[in-house]
């Protein structure tokens, strides 16, 4: 049997901020030797007009949805099995059978086997639903899966899940709790890594600090230099900070998420309203660490001057790198059910939508207008990756010139600069054609 692997993009173009997937090098290790694999990223290269493999199989969320489903019509034969699973096949598993054979909910490991077992047996499943009980195991990942390089930058993850619960967050659709690998794992996979530079997709990577301390302990010989997201607890720790930057770590990515405390409630996030952003960011930088800032904008205390408010704030404090973001009512949240609930929703399934562009906003917000929600995050988004900005916060932060943060500091800027209007404005899954999914 032949499978084809497809990492999808949100519509066609070529990215140049492609990180390297860690599903795909995951499956191809529990996938029999027997199989003859191809994988395609569609963020890196064009999409071929016919694929004949046996199994075509997609990873899907909810920004690539519609594009999967487009595809899945573009390729179905009567003689191949189209099988689709990720983020948005957990709370929209039906929708997926529109379009797919076989949908597989939740984690790969397990179920991906026995999905395979059943095409080789001529009667594969509709649905495919993983053990989350399971404990987490050391994987092999095959990388002779992927054919792009990535920027040398290697993808890893320590645990599946988060501890918090935020209202617009779509982790828990797929996690309802949080399970972690043992350091003595994570050393085993670094160790076997050929990238110096580490990634780690957690979506916390602090789970308690007697767990987070050992980690850090325990990498550290192997001299990777890594990055990872990290909550508002950890970042107020400083003998953890200490402890992450003598392991390795260079950058960390936080949900800031909001500078109005009333939003922040409104989102769930207790955590950081207890905290002092200003005092943070200071503790962060005397340990040399750089900050990726996300900032979700459009809540219903926020006003129209929430986003220079915002950009004030991550200019001030000379992030290296930000993201400002609509509120986007992701399907199977909180957020998403009170906006069905009181009949804010501007489109019923947004992601399917013929007219909703990328960077629009999908719901009608209490204090502003949707276009004036768009036009706010694309214009501070613009500003702050202006060349002027760029600057002024290189020079203003000497944590910027420590040994490699220059590098990732100059080439995230950069990229983020080219990005942005790129996206900005794209149809999801590309232009309507023959393939529609209607």
């Amino acid at each position: 049997m032949n499978i084809t692997f497809i990492r999808l993009n949100m519509f066609e173009n070529i990215s140049s901020d492609a990180m390297k997937p860690l599903l795909f090098g995951i499956i191809k290790s529990l996938t029999p030797a027997e199989y003859e694999i191809d994988f395609i990223d569609e963020r890196t290269e064009r999409l071929p007009d016919r694929i004949s493999s046996d199994i075509i199989a997609f990873s899907v969320e909810t920004f690539t949805a519609k594009r999967a489903y487009i595809l899945a019509k573009k390729y179905k034969t009567d003689n191949n099995i189209i099988v689709m699973g990720g983020f948005h096949a957990c709370v929209m598993p039906d929708e997926i059978l529109e379009y797919a054979d076989s949908v597989i909910i939740g984690d790969a490991e397990g179920t991906w086997e026995r999905f395979l077992a059943d095409c080789a047996m001529g009667s594969p499943k509709r649905k495919y639903v993983s053990d989350e009980s399971i404990p987490l195991r050391r994987y092999r990942e095959d990388a002779s899966v992927y054919k792009h390089r990535y920027y040398g930058v290697g993808v890893y993850q320590i645990s599946r899940g988060c501890k918090f619960n935020c209202d617009f967050c779509s982790i828990k659709t797929m996690y309802k709790c949080v399970r972690s690998k043992t350091p003595e794992m994570i050393v085993e996979e670094l160790k076997a890594a050929k990238e110096r530079i580490i990634f780690f997709v957690d979506d916390n990577l602090f789970h308690d600090k007697e767990s987070a301390v050992a980690l850090f302990r325990a990498i550290a010989p192997l001299k990777k230099k890594w990055a990872c997201q990290i909550s508002m607890d950890a970042a107020s720790d400083g003998e953890l900070l200490k402890e992450m930057k003598r392991a390795g770590c260079f950058l960390v990515l936080m949900g800031f998420e909001s500078v109005n405390p009333e939003s922040l409630g409104e989102l769930h996030k207790a955590a950081n309203k207890a905290v002092d952003y200003d005092e943070v960011i200071r503790r962060i930088y005397r340990n040399g660490l750089l900050i990726y800032g996300t900032f979700v904008l459009g809540c219903d205390s926020d006003g129209i001057d929430i986003f220079d408010r915002t950009y004030e704030f991550a200019v001030r404090n000379k992030m290296a790198v930000t993201n400002f973001n609509p509120l986007i009512p992701m399907p199977g949240t909180g957020v998403y059910r009170r906006m069905e609930e009181e009949n804010r929703l501007l489109y019923k399934k947004w992601w399917l939508s013929d007219d909703y562009r990328y960077g629009e906003t999908a719901f009608l917000p209490k204090a502003m207008a949707p276009e004036q929600l768009r036009d706010g995050c694309l214009r501070i988004r613009t500003d702050f990756y202006s060349v002027p900005c760029i600057l002024k916060r290189l020079f203003a932060n000497p944590v910027n010139f420590l040994p490699m943060n220059f590098l990732i500091f100059i080439l995230a800027n950069f990229i983020s600069r080219r990005e942005i209007h790129r996206k900005q404005g794209q149809l999801l899954g590309g232009i309507l054609n023959e393939t529609d999914i209607d």
